[in-house]
């Protein structure tokens, strides 16, 4: 399955719209995702390893390359102050 998404550049992320509603279906995928976050986190602090981060704003999929800087409750933190909420995230590979 190939995913169609607009991949963005880092920079343009605070500019856009996340609404409140969680993408996620199902109690598993969260769990995997909150694991999978986890462990980029960990590959960008040590390796400052980037990781394919796929998300949706109010518009469409997207997908930005870059070193995830921290995690907390409500999102992620990327280089610059840049955030993404967690509840917006599909995938990080």
């Amino acid at each position: 399955m190939t995913i169609e998404c607009q991949q963005i550049d880092k920079e343009f992320i605070n500019s856009l719209h996340f609404p409140n509603t969680e993408v996620l279906q199902e109690k598993e995928e969260v769990v995997q995702r909150k694991s999978d976050l986890e462990r980029a986190l960990a590959l960008g602090n040590l390796e400052h390893l980037k990781m394919k981060i796929y998300f949706e704003d109010d518009t469409s999929l997207k997908m930005t390359e870059t070193t995830i800087w921290g995690v907390t409750d409500n999102r992620i933190i990327l280089k610059q102050g840049v955030v993404i909420p967690l509840n917006r995230i599909h995938k990080i590979i």
